[in-house]
């Protein structure tokens, strides 16, 4: 009886947490190609780590202050036309995504379209809004260096600067919101009204100032103007002096995730003839074999993984951030609205999964296309 409950929490874990338990695998058997050291602690980037820490738990004191339902109610209560409702519905996590990460953004909007368009009476049109926000997300989240953790270990890790970063990914995610803002105005124009039976209000006015002090601060760190130990200490000691219950709300799997790809990364690198095959492999196209790795390990972890073989930090960014469309797992972040929709009364995976992927093959059409025609205008 107690083997059999241990394997169904081991289950449940595993449902909850895939890639962190993958990661943790591969770490474990990595240990083959380098032996226990004190290099291990080396592989860690600790810089990364304590920036996604204080970022996530910084998130988490925004949304507990109700900031994004506030913004979301008053772009849409009262007398709106369904393209006007659409377009917010997507744009809304689009833009979000780029401060806040593209994860916090779906589990933020994504009920919050669930809601509204139940009560308008048009859940019809719930797959393809939610399709659309998941894209919105990911593709929004590319912009910044904080959208999105791979684009933070990869700024990190190669000490980029501001220019080097939206000069890169600018041009494409002005191409992903034109797409976006024309697939959202793809809808019957009529007329409808947005009422919300509770109205959201800020909570806790100080606690918000505070947040945005330290959100303010994170920045500063990310562009290297204050230095990551400081931030990490002052975020730690604003959240035990001010918000405890902060630190329940960090992912911690995420961070675990990272953890273990580090030392995967850093074991499988020390091991000569793989770190040559990988290398060579990266030579030949790094944007090609990111995109297509992130396919099967998703993106975060297919930057980890293969920083550790290339240079081309221009193609790594470019094929860990468009790899996040394609197959459900090519992104974390696709799998919590999945998730999402999953719960909602009459949802339909079969119909969900067939217009994901054609909606994610069409985005990665599209993009693919514009960083072939940019490569003759900005060489990688």
């Amino acid at each position: 009886m107690e083997q059999t409950q241990k394997r169904g929490a081991l289950f449940r874990f595993w449902k909850r947490e895939p890639v962190l338990c993958i990661a943790a695998v591969c770490a474990a058997a990595s240990i083959f190609l380098n032996p226990p050291s004190a290099d291990y602690l080396n592989f860690i980037d600790w810089r990364v780590l304590s920036l996604l820490f204080c970022l996530m738990a910084v998130v988490a004191g925004f949304q507990e202050c109700g900031v994004f339902a506030v913004l979301a109610q008053r772009l849409l209560a009262g007398e709106r036309r369904m393209r006007f409702v659409t377009l917010c519905l997507v744009l809304l996590p689009f833009f979000v995504s780029m401060l806040v990460t593209n994860d916090v953004a779906l589990i933020t909007f994504v009920p919050f379209a669930v809601l509204v368009l139940g009560l308008i009476g048009r859940t019809e049109r719930l797959i393809y809004i939610v399709v659309l926000q998941t894209i919105a997300a990911n593709l929004g989240s590319m912009a910044t260096p904080v959208g999105n953790p791979q684009n933070l270990y990869i700024y990190a890790n190669y000490e980029l600067t501001a220019g080097q970063f939206f000069s890169t990914m600018v041009p494409l995610t002005l191409i992903s919101l034109a797409g976006l803002v024309i697939a959202s105005l793809c809808v019957k124009p009529e007329g409808i009204r947005v009422t919300f039976s509770e109205k959201a209000a800020i909570r806790s006015p100080g606690r918000l100032g505070l947040m945005a002090g330290l959100f303010v601060l994170c920045l500063l760190s990310v562009f290297r103007v204050l230095p990551y130990p400081a931030l990490l200490a002052v975020v730690a000691a604003g959240m035990l002096i001010f918000d405890r219950p902060l630190f329940r709300k960090v992912d911690y799997g995420l961070l675990a995730t990272f953890f273990c790809f580090f030392l995967f990364a850093g074991n499988v690198g020390a091991c000569a003839p793989v770190r040559e095959a990988l290398t060579a492999v990266m030579a030949q196209n790094t944007a090609l074999a990111s995109g297509v790795t992130s396919q099967v390990i998703s993106n975060v972890p297919a930057a980890v993984l293969l920083s550790s073989f290339t240079t081309d930090w221009h193609g790594l960014l470019i094929g860990t951030n468009i790899g996040g469309l394609g197959t459900p797992i090519a992104s974390l972040a696709s799998l919590i609205s999945m998730k999402a929709y999953l719960k909602s009364p009459g949802a339909r995976a079969g119909r969900y999964l067939l217009v994901f992927t054609l909606a994610n093959v069409a985005a990665l059409a599209i993009l693919v296309g514009s960083v072939v025609l940019m490569g003759l205008i900005f060489p990688g």
